[in-house]
């Protein structure tokens, strides 16, 4: 077996990232514009701060109203709108950007005093709720129409087009025929503003509020955990850790996208900034383009399914469990571990099949660089370490961001100086543009949800049509998992993550409550869905992405990362489909949590043969046939099904050893 040594790239570039990220990529500001944003921005990040520890007392309300007002212009002026003639935009001396025309100034301008209108006279405006005045139809309008374009500048049509039909159904929904399911008393236009603009469901509601109170302080931490070179050092460590095997660029790829969902929190942005550095130790190695790009795809969503940091989605389903976010990482603890073993699993199996070799990177070693910079790690642990102790999750990950700053002193390289720092802290903020835009539409959903009944009456549909088929409970119930998770899942084909989390949580999640499946399941089931929709043909945005660094075909990359995540399509079905499945979520303790990781493990690795083609030597089509039903008997964590299942497993495994051995006495030794 040879060792190639090869250079570890630097990573890719801003531009590079915003090609690939879910949210459309932002203009390319001039410098002087470029820098007055960054300033505002970096105020903005100060005052969400500050707003940790000196909270308004005026309310959370009213502090989502200044939060709205502070961000929304600035997703006006930094994604782009339509199309206008160069002699309008004020800034067309340099042609290398693309400035915001006056349209967009203007649009930014009204953005920002609609949304400061209700804090003219606050007690006043909320006394108005059941009354508006025309003025705060007018403002409440206004309001939706800018919420509406900054979500499609940022993230496209489908959520602005799906909100305004939920808003034609609370319209017309009383002109229905009564004796349908989804037929409600109907609402005027005033009615319907006044729940957006005036209620705590609509633009001012959870999604909102967890963007304004938790997602933004993570993405601030995530730019000045970047900035302090912790991203560069979790790529060299995760290179430096893994130097003598062939299947070590597998491994080092999948380290390395679990340490690089800290700093990015985007699938995406993840397989594309370890695609970049990757890929050519990758391809030294001997991966074909379509599988490396599958595990690189892979890589990048595990980051945003894992803890320390999850998802965006991961602080609503704490909101809506009213549990810390400490329980919800609990939640994803076991199945992270089998996400993991199966994609390591597939890593030895093609690295089988493929017969890759060793490609040792030019980096230090692991130990020399956990000495020097592991310092990294110790704000990660911090907020673990505080929410242990009951610290509300925004306060914990303040408390880290600032001893980062101070620990950003120990490499001059990455010091955060006053310039660096405000870079840092403008990055945190624009970041989380997007999000607040997409969070702040989704409260129109959810307002209109909450505001004609359509949750409980969606999910009594979805029931009915089932029961309608079969009578059992178990038929049933099957049946609505599988058409919540295709529905979840092609949702997430149009919409970013959090959009599509929370439109099924609303709307989905009732039928599996009248089922019998508990919140956090149900919960569990659908941020699963929903973020594995980034691996899902036909649209794959993460295999896209990494499909265009590797140069493969971009519909059989979407089938390798399939192939890697495979397990986590599968696991999610056992929170709700089985007694057991609470287990896999810790909800039964820690005994229940162990016996269902090995069970399920035992399934994982199954799920692995039948992808990868591989036991002792390659599978013929018999152990995969094994495999399949064995890896389903499994995951139903039953005794009789386990015991079907083991057996199974356990007869793929003789052939295979048989087949090896028929293999050794016609060719002689075999290569490992």
């Amino acid at each position: 077996m040879t060792t190639s040594t090869i250079s570890v790239g630097t990573g890719p570039s801003a531009a590079e990232l915003a090609a690939f990220e879910q949210e459309r990529p932002a203009r390319t500001l001039s410098p002087v514009l470029d820098r007055g944003i960054s300033v505002c921005c970096a105020l903005v990040s100060v005052g969400v701060l500050v707003q940790v520890f000196f909270p308004i007392p005026a309310g959370t309300q009213f502090y989502l109203m200044l939060f709205l007002a502070a961000v929304l212009p600035g997703a006006l002026l930094c994604y782009r709108g339509w199309r206008v003639p160069a002699f309008l935009n004020p800034f067309r001396g340099d042609r290398r950007s693309d400035d915001p025309p006056v349209a967009d100034w203007v649009l930014a301008s009204v953005a920002l005093v609609v949304s400061l209108y209700p804090l003219l006279d606050f007690d006043a405006f909320l006394e108005r709720r059941q009354a508006p005045t025309q003025l705060d139809l007018l403002a409440g309008s206004l309001l939706l129409v800018l919420a509406l374009e900054a979500c499609r500048r940022t993230t496209g049509w489908v959520l602005p087009v799906v909100s305004l039909l939920f808003i034609g159904y609370a319209y017309y929904g009383g002109y229905l025929p009564y004796t349908w399911s989804l037929a409600h008393q109907g609402f005027d236009f005033s009615a319907i503003v006044a729940q957006l603009f005036m209620g705590t469901a609509g633009f001012y509601g959870t999604p909102l509020a967890v963007a304004a109170s938790y997602i933004v302080l993570f993405t601030i931490y995530g730019a000045v955990l970047d900035a302090s070179g912790a991203g560069k050092f979790f790529i060299d460590v995760s290179f430096a850790a893994f130097k003598s095997s062939r299947t070590a660029p597998g491994r080092t790829v999948t380290l390395a996208g679990f340490l690089l969902g800290t700093v990015s929190g985007s699938g995406t942005a993840t397989a594309v900034s370890l695609g970049t550095v990757a890929w050519p130790i990758l391809r030294r190695a001997g991966y074909p383009s379509e599988p490396a790009g599958g595990m690189l795809a892979a890589a990048g969503i595990g980051a945003i399914l894992s803890p320390p940091t999850l998802g965006a989605a991961a602080f609503i389903i704490a909101e809506y469990l009213q549990v810390s976010y400490l329980v919800v990482l609990g939640y994803a603890t076991v199945p992270t571990v089998l996400y993991y073993l199966g994609i390591l699993l597939a890593i030895e199996m093609d690295a089988r099949r493929h017969g890759t070799e060793a490609a040792e990177p030019s980096t230090e070693s692991a130990r020399r660089l956990l000495l020097r910079f592991g310092y990294h790690f110790v704000s990660l642990f911090l907020i673990i370490g505080f929410m242990a102790m009951d610290i509300p999750p925004f306060k914990a990950v303040v408390y880290a961001t600032l001893l980062q700053i101070g620990l950003s002193f120990l490499d001059r390289e990455h010091r955060l100086t006053p310039r660096r720092l405000g870079m840092a802290l403008a990055q945190g903020t624009r970041s989380v543009l997007p999000v607040v835009a997409t969070c702040a539409v989704a409260g129109i959903i959810v307002a209109v949800v909450t505001q004609t009944g359509l949750g409980l009456n969606l999910a009594e549909i979805i029931v009915s049509a089932a029961s309608a088929i079969s009578e059992n409970h178990t038929v049933v119930l099957i049946m609505t998992v599988t058409l919540s998770a295709f529905a979840v899942m092609v949702l997430g084909l149009a919409v970013p993550v959090t959009a599509s989390f929370i439109i099924a949580a609303v709307v989905i999640a009732p039928a599996l409550f009248q089922l019998g499946v508990a919140p956090a399941e149900a919960y569990m089931f659908i941020f699963y869905y929903a973020v594995l929709s980034e691996v899902s043909p036909p649209t794959a945005l993460a295999a896209v992405a990494t499909a265009a660094i590797t140069g493969g075909r971009a519909i059989p990359t979407m089938w390798q990362a399939w192939k890697y995540t495979l397990p986590a399509f599968l696991v999610p079905f056992a929170f709700v489909l089985t007694p057991n499945g609470a287990n896999l979520l810790g909800l039964e303790g820690l005994g229940g949590a162990a016996w269902t990781l090995a069970v399920s493990a035992l399934a994982v690795a199954a799920l692995a043969v039948v992808t990868g083609g591989w036991i002792a030597v390659r599978t013929g089509r018999l152990e995969r046939l094994l495999c399949f039903p064995a890896a389903l008997l499994l995951l139903y964590l039953a005794p009789t099904t386990i015991g079907v299942g083991l057996g199974l497993l356990g007869v793929a495994v003789v052939i295979n050893l048989a087949r090896r051995q028929r293999l050794r006495n016609t060719e002689g030794p075999l290569p490992s």
